[in-house]
Formats: structure tokens, C-alpha cells, sequence
């Protein structure tokens, strides 16, 4: 009788082989393009990788002083009315 589903040891094998055939596919198109245009690709993702993270952490450093300022409860001014 055969089975239906697959087991861990074939999923494990469809999903390397669907990485591996993603990434030949990746270096085909890289070596196709032109120098100027392989450049411009590096300095992109050179600059993803330098800001993306620097944003991230100042993002999640704010927001830790946001919470921190929250907690210890600081009192606002009462507004004036306005006429």
C-alpha cells in the first residue's frame, strides 16, 4: 500500500532541491548582467545591509525611551482653553 504523504527526509529533499534550483537561477541572471549594472546591484545591497539594520535599532532604541518615559508617568502641562 503506498502512502500519501511524504516524509520529513522527502519534504527535507524537495525543499533543498527548490533552493538550489532558486539559486542557480539567482547566478544565472548575475553573470548575464552587464559590469556597470552588477555595480549598481552591489552598492544596493551594500547600502540594505549598512542602513536596514541601523534603522531597526534606532527605531527599537526610541521606542524603548518612548516606553521607559511612559512608565515613570510624566505630567503634562494642563492646555489652556483657546477662544
Amino acid at each position: 500500500m503506498k502512502t500519501i504523504n511524504p516524509t520529513f527526509s522527502e519534504r527535507l529533499n524537495d525543499a533543498a532541491d527548490a533552493v538550489l534550483r532558486t539559486c542557480r537561477a539567482a547566478l544565472k541572471r548575475v553573470e548575464r548582467m552587464p559590469w556597470p549594472t552588477l555595480l549598481a546591484l552591489c552598492i544596493m545591497l551594500a547600502l540594505l545591509v549598512a542602513i536596514l539594520p541601523l534603522a531597526f535599532t534606532l527605531f527599537v532604541c526610541f521606542m524603548l525611551v518612548k516606553v521607559i518615559v511612559g512608565a515613570f508617568g510624566v505630567k503634562h502641562l494642563p492646555r489652556t482653553p483657546q477662544e
